[in-house]
């Protein structure tokens, strides 16, 4: 009985225990948001990394993003292209940190965080892309404002 009541306690303590480290890693899986006839807000929290990374989607369907003002585009691994049904059209160039890719451009008809609605979004697939975010480029943060103070990030779409 002892060692049944360790181990549930270990089991309960491993499921807290892993929803923390989640919340520390993207805390803004529901981000803070609000719109109302001409605009709308989502205040992202940055992550003990430093960076904002936040729960949002993809043509109706739930993805992760990581906020990449250095990036051109939307990318997105391969992997990621494909459960979301995106095809591929030209193969392009991309200079990264870590060199000269091949990407291919997509179009992405919906893009949300929030309240904040884009649509027909330019985007790229990175075959060698090994992470499960998307990065979120200015293909996308060019059409809504942003404003950091602190520890948040504040995104502002005007209609």
């Amino acid at each position: 009985m002892m060692i049944a009541a360790c181990v549930t306690g270990l089991a309960l303590l491993t499921l807290y225990f892993g929803g923390v480290e989640e919340r520390n890693r993207n805390p803004n899986q529901n981000p803070i948001t609000s719109a109302d006839q001409d605009t709308a807000i989502v205040k992202l929290k940055r992550n003990r990394m430093g960076h904002y990374v936040a729960s949002g989607t993809i043509n109706h369907q739930d993805v992760e993003f990581l906020l990449d003002t250095g990036a051109t585009d939307v990318v997105i691994p391969a992997r990621i292209a494909r459960d979301l049904g995106l095809r591929r059209g030209a193969a392009n160039k991309a200079y990264t940190a870590n060199g000269t890719v091949t990407v291919y451009s997509t179009t992405l008809n919906q893009l949300t965080i929030g309240k904040i609605e884009l649509y027909n979004v330019r985007a790229s697939i990175n075959p060698g892309m090994e992470r499960s975010t998307i990065l979120l480029g200015m293909s996308a943060l060019k059409q809504v404002e942003f404003l950091q103070q602190g520890d948040f990030l504040t995104l502002r779409q005007l209609y």
